[in-house]
């Protein structure tokens, strides 16, 4: 499994992560766009507008405050970008001969917050691949999600840039 990548993204940093999938492209598109099907791996609950400019509304994370962010990027059923904070979320769906391929790009507000974020999506990716296999997904927050401390420890232990406050720590 792809634990992710630290990279730049238009002179900013970020993690990068690649999955593939054995379903078509609109059945992720829904799985990264529908409140229903982000609710079982997304960590806050999300209601997105569905177009640039769009409002995107995040709620009941209990590591952070509600927000809200704005639609970057809207073409269904490839490419979703959006604002959470101070980070952007960059989504594209690629078909391939077997179903599909997601990149999900957490352009990063700041450097240090690489090794944290990339450990909170490889929880967040793990929940969302049981989803769309048809399996249990109680979402990144449950006692069923993958542990998140292991994940970042190999962050760090590996040198992915670190040091950003730990929510709830």
């Amino acid at each position: 499994m792809d634990r992710g990548t630290f990279i730049e993204h238009e002179g900013r940093p970020a993690v990068r992560f690649q999955r593939t999938y054995a379903h078509p492209v609109d059945r992720l598109w829904a799985a990264i766009t529908e409140t229903e099907d982000l609710a079982h791996w997304f960590p806050s609950k999300v209601v997105l507008e569905g177009r640039i400019g769009g409002t995107v509304a995040f709620s009941h994370d209990p590591n952070i405050e509600d927000d809200h962010g704005t639609v970057l990027a809207y073409d269904p059923p490839r490419k979703l970008a959006y604002t959470w904070g101070g980070d952007e979320l960059h989504f594209e769906l690629a078909p391939t001969a077997d179903g599909c391929a997601l990149t999900l790009i957490n352009v990063l507000e700041a450097r240090d917050g690489a090794a944290r974020n990339a450990a909170g999506w490889a929880v967040c990716l793990a929940e969302l691949d049981k989803h769309v296999a048809g399996g249990v997904a109680e979402g990144p927050h449950s006692d069923s999600a993958e542990p998140w401390q292991p994940l970042y420890d190999a962050y760090v232990a590996a040198g992915m840039p670190s040091g950003a406050p730990i929510p709830g720590k």
